[in-house]
Formats: structure tokens, C-alpha cells, sequence
């Protein structure tokens, strides 16, 4: 898959974003363009101390409008940018209306009869899905692109994830706490943290989201739910620790696979390259691996360092990835969920 959008024919979508002024929001009117999704109209809902603003889109410019079920229930598409308790609230009346609903929030993901969707990896769960369908957590999304292409050839027994998250993970909140903190550090003055529980500035917080009672943080926890959900492997044994590192955008993560049956660097990398929504990018000889750098903006996910395991050995991989988690962590996905009505 490429920058480019999906081909697929189709008459022209009224499509509503709801939390349009939000990081996720704003990456979604962007996506949208940049993948020729066919819009129509493009409605944007925010919430009443943005109503009546007007923001500039590719598609002209459009008045921010406070949400309401009225403003929504006429669409095809309603993409929600919000937070789950807004979630709870309101997608499951916007899909009892008649549109397409993808949440962007944690609030259906572990829903069994709401359909958790990566469409590279399980579009087929579409069908029959209804019409509220979830989006996964950022990380998680990440991750499988890479995880099932893999899971399909060799089988996954188990999977260990480190990750190393960009600070617009949380929201566009936490990249202006970056930069502002960063500025206050190089100019002497103290860091005023606010969004992050730490400051973030040539720091490194190892705590993602709410601590639970076996120790993990719901973030990790979080990917070990939703990769089983996705991949379809219910009992599938997955560990995370997820960190949050003082970048803008792209996550990246280290993840080790003991496979089922036995593996290959090589043979992975022909799997990988093959797979849609990767990018293989393993040239360590040439400083070729995936990196936050490369990786911000980009509608595939890199995938390098792709070497076998000491631990697991002929059955068993280390590799790095790295993606845009604003995009197929996020808005890219929810878009990508969208096609797949057309």
C-alpha cells in the first residue's frame, strides 16, 4: 500500500467527524483527502466552545458545528475522534440511525459483538459487523500489521513488545507540553508537567495510562487484548511494557515472536514484503531501520532489525517497527475501515 488512495469507485459519501479539532480529528479531514475517499460533503463536530469557528480543509472551508444526533444521522460515515465516555453515550444511537460508525476510542474494543478491525489483517470481520465498528488502540494497531503476515506463515506462540511512544499519543496536548517543556529546560527554567505525570524532556516515563492489579498499565494491557482479538488467537500469551519517549510522532516498538513452526530472517522478510501496509526497511549494514524520522507521515508501517532469536532460536524472531501512529495508529485505520463499505 502506498500514500495513494484506495481506487475503488464509488458515488460521493456525507461523511461527519466528530472531535474534528483533536489530533486524531484534524489527521482524519487529511486522510480523507490524501486517499480520495469519496466525500461529498464533510461535516465537522467539536464541541460548543469550538461551534462556529471555521477551520480550512482541502475541501474548503467549514464552520465547526456543536455535535448532535440531527447533524449526524443523515451520513454515511461517522468517524469519532472523542473520548469513550462520549463514545458510550452516542455511537451506538448515531448507528441506530443508519451510519457507518468507527470509533476511534477504547470504549467497543472489547465488546465481543463489535467487530475490532485492521483491514490488512482481518477485513473479512467487517461482514455482518453492524454498524458501529471499533478502531485499536494505536500501539496495537501498529504491531499486527507486522504480527499477522507473520502469525499466517509461521504461527505465533507467544510475543513480547517493548514499546517507545511519541508524545502525540496523547493528544496534541502532549506535543505542545514537549515543546514547551524542552524550550523551559534548554533555557534553564524547570519543567511544568502536566499532561505526563513526569517531565518529558530528555526523559523516558515508563508508564502508559492506569496501573492494574497484576502490574501492568491498561495501555499494556491494551495490546495484549486487542492482538488477541484481532489475530483471532484468544489464549495467544502477549507482554508489553509501553514507554513513553520525548518525540512527536511515530511509535515504535521491539518485538520478539517464538513461532509455532520454524523461522527464517529471510524467510520472514519475503513474508513482510509481500504483506500489505509494510514497508521492509533492514539494511543495518546502511543505517536502514525503521525510525520515527522515517516513518512520521507515512501510510505503511517499517519493519527492520528482523534477526532470530537468541532465546527462541530457529523459532523465533527480534524485530523493530515503527509507524505513524496518528495515521495507521489511528486516522489511516479508521479510514481504511470506512473503504471497506464502499
Amino acid at each position: 500500500m502506498s500514500n495513494a488512495s484506495n481506487p475503488k469507485a464509488s458515488n460521493p459519501k456525507k461523511v461527519a467527524i466528530v472531535g474534528a479539532t483533536g489530533a486524531v480529528g484534524r489527521e482524519m479531514i487529511d486522510v480523507l483527502h490524501r486517499r480520495n475517499f469519496p466525500v461529498g460533503e464533510l461535516r465537522l463536530l467539536a464541541s460548543g466552545r469550538s461551534a462556529g469557528k471555521v477551520v480550512e480543509t482541502p475541501y474548503g472551508a467549514i464552520t465547526l458545528q456543536e455535535y448532535s444526533l440531527d447533524l449526524v444521522k443523515d451520513c454515511d460515515v461517522v468517524l469519532l475522534a472523542v473520548s469513550g465516555d462520549f463514545a458510550k453515550a452516542h455511537a451506538p444511537a448515531i448507528a441506530a440511525a443508519g451510519p457507518l460508525v468507527i470509533d476511534n476510542s477504547s470504549a467497543f474494543r472489547y465488546d465481543p459483538n463489535i467487530p475490532l478491525i485492521v483491514p490488512e489483517i482481518n477485513a473479512h470481520a467487517f461482514q455482518g459487523g453492524g454498524r458501529l465498528i471499533a478502531n485499536p488502540n494505536c500501539t496495537t494497531a501498529i504491531a499486527v500489521v507486522a504480527l499477522g503476515p507473520l502469525h499466517k506463515a509461521f504461527g505465533l506462540k507467544r510475543v513480547i513488545v517493548s514499546t517507545y511512544q511519541a508524545t502525540s499519543g496523547a493528544g496534541a496536548e502532549g506535543m505542545a507540553e514537549l515543546e514547551e517543556q524542552t524550550r523551559a529546560v534548554l533555557n534553564g527554567q524547570p519543567a511544568q508537567n502536566s499532561v505526563f505525570r513526569h517531565p518529558i524532556p530528555f526523559n523516558l516515563i515508563p508508564q502508559i495510562d492506569a496501573f492494574q492489579e497484576n502490574g501492568y498499565t491498561k495501555e499494556e494491557m491494551k495490546v495484549t487484548w486487542e492482538t488477541r482479538k484481532i489475530l483471532e488467537i484468544p489464549d495467544l500469551p502477549v507482554s508489553c511494557t509501553a514507554v513513553r519517549i520525548p518525540t512527536y510522532r511515530a511509535h515504535s516498538e521491539a518485538i520478539t515472536i517464538e513461532t509455532i513452526q520454524p523461522v527464517t530472517p529471510d524467510a520472514a522478510r519475503r513474508v513482510l514484503a509481500d504483506a500489505p501496509g509494510v514497508k521492509v526497511a533492514d539494511v543495518p549494514a546502511d543505517g536502514v531501520y525503521p525510525m520515527p524520522l522515517t516513518a512520521t507521515g507515512q501510510f505503511d508501517v517499517e519493519v527492520g532489525r528482523i534477526r532470530t532469536s537468541l532465546i527462541f532460536g530457529d523459532h523465533g524472531l527480534d524485530l523493530f517497527v515503527c509507524g505513524d501512529q496518528l495515521l495507521k495508529g489511528a486516522a489511516l485505520n479508521a479510514v481504511q475501515i470506512a473503504e471497506l463499505a464502499l
